[in-house]
């Protein structure tokens, strides 16, 4: 078997070290991307609920202004939950 000199030695010794240096930069770099689309998609998964109920609260609102457009719906709203009354009319209020 050969003998290695000094300098290779060194040499083989200072690749080795750089190898080892440069993977452990290469594998935590790859982690750190790999967590960082994780937590990306789990924001964009809230967010698609977030959207998703908005539109629904959207819905609800335009469908509650189309019923406060027509007048008797109104009349009814205002004397339930207001407690006006028409002339004559007496408010009996029955606790649930």
């Amino acid at each position: 078997m050969r003998k290695l000199s000094g300098k290779t030695k060194f040499r083989v010794t200072f690749l080795f070290v750089s190898l080892i240096i440069a993977s452990v930069v290469f594998v935590s770099t790859a982690f750190s991307y790999v967590s960082q689309i994780e937590k990306t998609k789990n924001e964009i998964n809230d967010l698609k609920v977030t959207y998703n109920d908005t539109l629904s609260t959207e819905e609800a609102l335009k469908d509650e202004i189309n019923k406060l457009q027509d007048p008797e719906y109104m009349a009814r709203y205002a004397r339930e939950k207001y407690l006006y009354s028409k002339k004559d009319e007496i408010i009996i209020k029955i606790e649930d």
